[in-house]
């Protein structure tokens, strides 16, 4: 596993405090999409101060359960208050424990129900091409949200209309041991006719380097990932940690496995 950055750092602990205040937030989800969040915004084109943009291109966060890991990565790029974190999940603020893009500047759609987002993406990829635009379309499926049926009946539609312009994240940190298990998520992309590529999830550069990359389909990025990812705690009780917020003795605890990660 790559080295964490300082950048990814201060924002998990940006995580860790919005979860110990709100008592909210899953944790071990959100800390391991952190990298992939930040490679999509370091590739996409966007402008935190227009979110509204007309030639952005397109992040959608399927797995809309990791919404505090994508408010924390929002943040970081200048979207909304770091200080505004820490108002999560609570009475009438605007970040919600799922996404909500008519509320929270930077999110383009609305998910939580697993299995929706691609279908979007897969709509929006297919508009811009129609309108002959150059704009772009990311989503970031998790490997649970991957037995639903629509993730791979989108990957269909996808690949027979040679969506290039649609890249699809899968974060395979294996949180779907309590379900149907996908043990080779790479093959199943390349069965279904997508250009395939699997990389370090915590490795940035790598992850931009799969991102930028030309293809001539839609784009599978099959990224290996550690759920609860700079926290052994985290890492080794990710079902304990499912929905738990830190106690301040444990939030103490957390901080420095992070710092030392």
């Amino acid at each position: 596993m790559a080295a964490m950055t300082p950048f990814c750092r201060e924002i998990r602990r940006n995580i860790l405090m919005a979860s110990r205040t709100s008592g909210h937030g899953h944790i071990p989800t959100s800390f391991s999409v952190v990298e992939m969040l930040c490679a999509a915004y370091d590739t996409l084109r966007h402008n935190p101060q227009e979110p509204q943009w007309p030639e952005r291109d397109i992040f959608i966060l399927s797995k809309g359960h990791a919404a505090l890991g994508l408010y924390a990565v929002l943040a970081q790029y200048g979207y909304l208050p770091a200080e505004e974190l820490k108002t999560f999940g609570t009475f009438q603020s605007r970040l919600g424990c799922h996404p909500d893009r008519l509320k929270v500047p930077g999110v383009e759609v609305s998910t939580g129900s697993l299995g929706h987002g691609i279908g979007v993406a897969v709509g929006m990829a297919l508009a811009f091409r129609i309108a002959k635009s150059p704009r772009r379309v990311v989503t970031l499926i998790g490997d649970g949200e991957a037995n639903e049926g629509s993730v791979w009946e989108s990957m269909m539609v996808a690949a027979n209309l040679k969506l290039n312009n649609l890249t699809v994240m899968l974060d395979f940190n294996r949180s779907q041991v309590r379900s149907l298990q996908i043990p080779n998520p790479a093959d199943r992309f390349k069965a279904f006719c997508c250009d395939t590529l699997e990389v370090d999830g915590h490795d940035l550069e790598a992850l931009k380097a799969a991102l930028v990359k030309p293809a001539e389909t839609v784009k599978a990025i099959v990224a290996h990932t550690i759920k609860g990812c700079g926290c052994p705690t985290l890492a080794n009780n990710v079902f304990e940690w499912h929905r738990k917020s830190p106690k301040p003795e444990e939030l103490e605890f957390l901080m420095k496995e992070l710092e030392a990660a």
